[in-house]
């Protein structure tokens, strides 16, 4: 297939993308610095472009059969977060434009307020009020794309991310904001990656929210 990935210079993006070489994809990274990105394939075209700007990123989405984004913005103590709605409308219009009907997105577990509530007491006081500003716009973000009825969308929604390859464990997954009875907060960002391009040649998890983890 041909993808487009956002945030490929990102820990999660840089997985990614090797893995959709490896798989025999076509990638084409959109980025905001494309001295970032190191590999190096005959399959992959890097391009800059501004991930707020549906006209700087439609030219890159013609011809793509998905759009695939691990973009990540910074938690902020003192305002809000915005990025993520903000890039994720952008997307959208660039990809209405450029006639691409695919779009899978990583989130996080517990965006929605109030589903941290049984979470560990550790991450429940203490992790989820750091970076409640983070969560909250992602879940904004998530909000958002339910509404719309012409993109094939998937959310996946990870736990905490370890900087690991990818490993051959199981997935387990739970269409929600979290997996019920998974044990350990975190998983490798390898296996994030495997997860988000094992989802385009699969519809089970279309228009849906699934938080995963590994067993």
């Amino acid at each position: 297939m041909k993808i487009a990935v956002l945030g490929a210079t990102g820990q999660t993006g840089q997985y990614l993308v090797s893995q959709a070489l490896q798989s025999g994809h076509v990638v084409t990274a959109v980025v905001r610095n494309p001295g970032k990105i190191t590999e190096k394939h005959e399959n992959l075209r890097v391009v800059e472009a501004d991930i707020f700007s549906a006209d700087s990123l439609k030219t890159h989405f013609q011809d793509q059969d998905a759009v695939l984004s691990c973009l990540g913005f910074p938690t902020s103590l003192f305002s809000g977060v915005t990025g993520y709605t903000r890039s994720m409308s952008a997307v959208v219009s660039a990809m209405r434009d450029a006639k691409v009907g695919r779009l899978i997105a990583m989130t996080s577990w517990y965006t929605e307020p109030n589903s941290g509530a049984q979470s560990p007491v550790m991450i429940r006081y203490l992790l989820l009020p750091l970076i409640r500003s983070v969560l909250s716009n992602m879940h904004q973000m998530e909000t958002a794309l339910q509404e719309l009825d012409d993109i094939n969308w998937t959310v996946v929604r990870p736990p905490g991310l370890q900087n690991l390859p990818a490993s051959a464990k199981e997935f387990m997954t739970h269409e929600g904001y979290f997996v019920p009875d998974a044990s350990g907060s975190s998983v490798a960002r390898g296996d994030v990656a495997r997860f988000l391009l094992s989802l385009l040649h699969s519809n089970a998890w279309v228009k849906k929210g699934v938080a995963i983890h590994t067993k």
